[in-house]
């Protein structure tokens, strides 16, 4: 699906001269320190840091913005044109080492620093981890290398570790799961979220010695080589602005990006496909094929919400409501966090994210029918709210809304209605930066008087909630006993995991306010990527 920041999709591109960056030998530590790139970021800001050529240190400090850093290890040669490129946005931070080094036995070290509001996901092949200290939330993932996170104390937290073969340690008293593989913690009032998936390796959850002081304010670390000083590398750039200037300074400036969250299935069997790679997608917008900057697996977590009407005309399905939504949280990965909204007149947080099942349970049992007139339109609104940028970490969302669609503005429904048109509701579905799957649940029944919901309403409130998984990039699902609903749920959550997230940069950067058509095609035979069909270029 495509993200966009306000009326347009801000993005600011750096690329980073390394023209006289000094390049250590093999086997030298080289420390970095002293004055290095400022960038500017929002508050609660989505920073993400990707390196796929060296390892990552991450400190968490108190300035408001974001100090980035590098050294090149094990090579005699010098770089000519950095292999980092910065893209800031909106609410969005994104530090990636794009190339490799020009000695294959030569490393990349990124060095950073993050505000404590801060939403951030690192990631690295072989490199190893560390971050002191904790922001909002943090997000790491280390396919062979090490990963430490050196806790604040006292701690905070809400915490999970899981690992395919990875050894996990751990200075906090919770017990590791009985394969030793996934360890989950809360801690307090749980005021940030720290996650941490490896592959191989070991993971280590170190308590600082509060007697110990560390200054991470001190300043930021200095990139060697960098001469220049970037003022406002955080403001946003003008609509499709391109800027010559001299080396070592900002080099393109860029004003747009998108990004498409899609599932593809094989349309022989109608199952998910897992597995996939950048390599195997090909973008098109409006025909022209369109480079592909970023790739997410389906492998990549999710934060879900369950949104469940529970309006009057649920009233004798409760049970089995409560049921199939346990259902579905048996089914999800236990890396994804999952809050649970019930709605009818109001909408009601049961559950807010967590990576806590029981938790969840107890927000699955408080399930109840509830009084007031059918407000989908306002109930979906506050769960989209819920996922804005500024609230949560920067990884996949997805809404699960159940419904009849019944709205008490729909015509033949009795009742005041949402607050927010269908119209307006329509067009902020278009604009999440997350998948939206609608199940509508079938409660007709035969009108015998006016004052009943007429057959019109029921049909308009099927195909409305099918317009907005439409709209959503999602699925609809057509629930017409509630006994399937638990099955459909299941469903729901196997999809969820053939979920891949492409960025690209469209070469058509008029603002025009004219649709942009949006086709992807998959090279595996009879694959069928199912995602928004376009936007509109506002």
């Amino acid at each position: 699906m495509v993200s966009r920041s306000g009326s347009a999709i801000g993005l600011l591109l750096i690329c980073i001269a390394l023209g006289s960056l000094s390049a250590t030998g093999a086997g030298t530590s080289n420390t970095v320190a002293e004055e290095g790139i400022r960038i500017d970021v929002s508050a609660r800001a989505r920073i993400r840091v990707e390196n796929h050529f060296g390892p990552v240190a991450a400190d968490v400090w108190q300035e408001k913005y974001v100090s980035v850093a590098a050294t090149i290890e094990g090579s005699d040669r010098p770089f000519t044109r950095s292999p980092i490129v910065i893209e800031n946005k909106a609410q969005q931070l994104s530090i990636s080492v794009i190339s490799t080094p020009i000695d294959p036995h030569s490393r990349i070290r990124l060095a950073v620093k993050i505000p404590a509001d801060a939403h951030a996901e690192i990631i690295t092949r072989e490199g190893n981890i560390v971050i002191r200290g904790l922001s909002a939330s943090a997000s790491l993932r280390s396919d062979a290398g090490d990963v430490r996170a050196e806790l604040p104390n006292p701690l905070n937290a809400e915490i999970s570790a899981s690992s395919a073969n990875a050894v996990i340690k751990s200075d906090l008293a919770t017990p590791l799961s009985a394969d030793g593989h996934l360890f989950q913690t809360r801690i307090g009032t749980a005021e940030h979220v720290l996650k941490i998936i490896a592959t191989r390796g070991t993971i280590t959850l170190a308590v600082a010695d509060p007697a110990v002081e560390k200054d991470v304010t001190s300043g930021p670390p200095r990139l060697l080589g960098y001469e220049a000083t970037i003022k406002g590398a955080g403001t946003p750039a003008k609509e499709s602005q391109t800027e010559e200037v001299s080396e070592g300074d900002v080099i393109r400036v860029d004003s747009q990006l998108a990004t498409l969250n899609l599932s593809v299935i094989d349309r022989n069997t109608n199952r998910g496909i897992v597995g996939l790679t950048q390599g195997d997608f090909q973008l098109f917008e409006d025909g022209i094929e369109q480079q592909i900057f970023q790739f997410e697996s389906s492998s990549a977590p999710f934060d879900l919400i369950l949104l469940i009407d529970v309006s009057g005309s649920t009233r004798d399905m409760v049970k089995l409501i409560r049921t199939a939504a346990l259902r579905f949280v048996a089914a999800a990965r236990p890396f994804d966090r999952i809050a649970i909204i019930s709605f009818a007149g109001q909408s009601k947080l049961l559950s807010p994210l967590t990576l806590d099942r029981k938790v969840l349970q107890e927000g699955v049992e408080a399930i109840d029918t509830a009084a007031g007139d059918t407000k989908v339109y306002d109930a979906t609104d506050f769960a989209l709210k819920q996922l804005t940028p500024a609230k949560n970490p920067s990884r996949r969302t997805a809404i699960v809304l159940m419904s009849d669609g019944l709205d008490g503005g729909i015509p033949g429904v009795q009742g005041d209605g949402s607050s927010l048109s269908y119209a307006e509701l329509l067009g902020s579905v278009r604009e999440f930066d997350g998948v939206l799957y609608t199940l509508w649940l079938n409660t007709e029944y035969e009108s015998l008087n006016p004052l009943d919901t007429q057959p019109e309403a029921f049909d308009m409130g099927h195909d409305r909630t099918k317009e907005m998984a439409e709209a959503g990039g999602g699925v609809f699902y057509q629930v017409e006993r509630l006994e399937d609903l638990a099955g459909t749920y299941e469903r729901v959550a196997a999809d969820l995991r053939t979920v891949y997230s492409l960025a690209y940069r469209p070469t058509n950067k008029s603002r025009d306010g004219k649709w942009r058509k949006i086709r992807v095609t998959v090279d595996r035979p009879s694959a069928v990527a199912r995602g928004k069909h376009g936007y509109y270029a506002n």
